[in-house]
């Protein structure tokens, strides 16, 4: 892989945000150290010198510099990569701006909904999750067809911003069914998406770096009976 500069990256390996960053330098063909943080429950000392601000991953570091916010390092990733391996993000400004407003509403109308029909306090929220999980992902499917325009990734002929903003779930919609019973792409309803995920999972830089799905169940069963006791811990 591509080296030179001094690259590490602070994850957590479940986490889906890291997991874009970890996909983008993998596309590009970059080297990195990747520093394993516990940043669930504990704040390592890395972590709180290198994003004071919000206290999370993923932090990639370049030459001692931090950027933050996983759609900002992946733009990041683009623009002081340029000229090594793929571009992520079009060189066309209304195609650029098309990308990240796919990626926006994957983070901001996508996945709050995607977490109610998993997560959903009562059974009728979580009912009311799926049913606008569907939704979103029909509309995503949509944006699939235009932006694709018949080829097999949003970006195109090959995986750009957008698909590697998604494929940071491609882990968790693998794990959804068995944890919550949802399926986040339907065949029926989103074949487009689901054909994706297949596609783009399977891509020789993509492969090796999303995390195992049993492990992952694993993690959410752990994750969930933590959080039940939390809440009945609270209530007494």
């Amino acid at each position: 892989m591509a080296g030179g500069d001094d690259l590490k990256l602070l994850g957590l390996w479940s986490s889906p945000f890291v997991l874009r960053v970890q996909l983008a330098l993998s596309l590009k063909g970059l080297s990195y150290e990747y520093i394993e943080e516990e940043a669930l429950v504990n704040k390592g000392e890395l972590l709180l010198k290198y994003n004071p601000v919000h206290k999370k991953v993923p932090v990639l570091i370049h030459n001692g510099k931090p950027v933050c916010e996983s759609r900002v390092i992946l733009q990041y990733i683009d623009e002081a990569f340029a000229g090594i391996g793929p571009s992520l993000l079009p060189a066309d400004p209304y195609e650029r701006a098309v990308a990240r407003f796919w990626a926006a509403y994957i983070d901001d109308t996508m996945l709050p909904v995607w977490n109610k029909s998993s997560m959903g306090k009562t059974e009728e929220e979580m009912a009311e999750g799926k049913k606008q999980s569907l939704a979103t992902a029909e509309v995503l499917e949509g944006a699939l067809r235009d932006c694709g325009k018949g080829k097999p990734f949003f970006g195109g002929d090959s995986a750009g911003y957008v698909d590697v903003v998604l494929g940071g779930l491609l882990g968790w919609v693998r794990a959804s069914d068995e944890l919550h019973g949802v399926k986040p792409f339907d065949p029926e309803r989103t074949p487009l998406l689901v054909a994706w995920s297949e596609r783009f999972g399977a891509l020789e830089a993509v492969e090796p770096v999303v995390p195992d799905v049993s492990r992952l169940v694993e993690f959410g069963k752990m994750w969930k009976a933590r959080l039940a006791a939390a809440a009945a811990g609270a209530s007494n």
